[in-house]
């Protein structure tokens, strides 16, 4: 690690502990009452344990980006020469009140109103210009995780075959449904810089023809690169769930990495839906109600990914459920 950075980072850290918490009192209040949703139960809130977390984003083409937004209020967010942000998030949920399962995020940084942002300004006034990340796709492990996360919260779930892999060198997931591949993000970890971070992210979703805002905190202590000390690489394979990706000539650098391995996840109970209207649409408006109204509160996981020929660390020694 730099050494300059090295004097830099308890200061930081000092600092960043001091920040009010990203969960709003509201859900803190929730603790323990119980709600059961399209016969799902939850003890609220709507919270994850300790779970592992790989994050990175990658510099794709703006204007490539935007073809891929439903509507008219949603801007992928720019950066200098005219590029956009693909954010990947992967999440090892080792306990929920639905159970363990890994969720696999693939969506654009965006911010929402009548016109796009200027460039980099999202960044720093996330909330005045409504910032947060349009989801493409999100493979989840479980069947009871498809029919509460699309159901309720609108998002673009789907089972698949997942995995969370974390060796001393690096941390990857796999992503591929009966052996063909969607993506496979594989990221050097970052130094141990221990940061405590407090997050707060509003997730935009397409479902039953309406737009979906709904969002998520986490808290955690996370490991960082940025710049040239980030180091990652992401793949995509033939799936159609991913060709509209595929196609965002994704940046071979990454702008950063992050790797936190403890977690704490709240999603709001509150959820905002929308008429989506304008003239991007997605086709039919997305998936409809006869989407999840069969599905049950199955907690098996498919088989993992194969990865035949592909870069993959050791198994985290987890073992996945069946």
């Amino acid at each position: 690690m730099n050494p300059r950075l090295t004097q830099l980072l308890p200061p930081v850290r000092a600092l960043m502990r001091r920040l009010p918490p990203a969960v709003p009192a509201r859900q803190r209040r929730l603790a323990g009452a119980r709600a059961t949703v399209d016969g799902i139960d939850y003890v609220l809130p709507v919270n994850s344990e300790p779970s592992p977390v790989l994050m990175a984003a990658f510099p794709v083409d703006a204007r490539a980006a935007a073809a891929l937004l439903p509507g008219a209020e949603l801007h992928p967010v720019r950066l200098p020469g005219g590029k956009g942000i693909l954010m990947v998030t992967v999440i090892d949920y080792q306990a929920t009140d639905i159970g363990a399962y890994i969720e696999y995020s693939l969506a654009i940084a965006v911010t929402r109103g009548a016109r796009p942002a200027p460039p980099v300004l999202p960044l720093l006034l996330q909330k005045p210009l409504d910032f947060g990340q349009y989801v493409v796709d999100l493979p989840v492990s479980t069947e009871v995780s498809v029919k509460g996360g699309k159901g309720i919260w609108g998002m673009p779930k789907h089972q698949a075959s997942l995995d969370f892999r974390v060796s001393g060198t690096t941390v990857s997931s796999a992503y591929e449904i009966d052996g063909v591949q969607g993506a496979l993000v594989e990221i050097d970890r970052p130094p141990a810089t221990a940061l405590p971070v407090k997050i707060r992210a509003v997730n935009y979703c397409t479902f039953r023809g309406m737009l979906y805002a709904s969002t998520i905190y986490f808290a955690g202590t996370a490991d960082v690169a940025f710049g040239r000390a980030a180091r990652a690489r992401l793949e995509f394979g033939p799936l159609p769930q991913v060709a509209g990706l595929a196609g965002l000539r994704v940046g071979e650098k990454p702008l950063f990495t992050v790797y936190i391995p403890d977690s704490h996840g709240v999603l709001d109970d509150h959820v905002e839906s929308w008429f989506q209207y304008g003239r991007h649409q997605v086709p039919d408006g997305g998936d409809g109600l006869d989407s999840v109204a069969h599905l049950g509160q199955g907690e098996a996981w498919p088989d993992p990914p194969r990865r035949a020929g592909r870069r993959a660390g050791p198994p985290a020694g987890r073992e996945v459920p069946r």
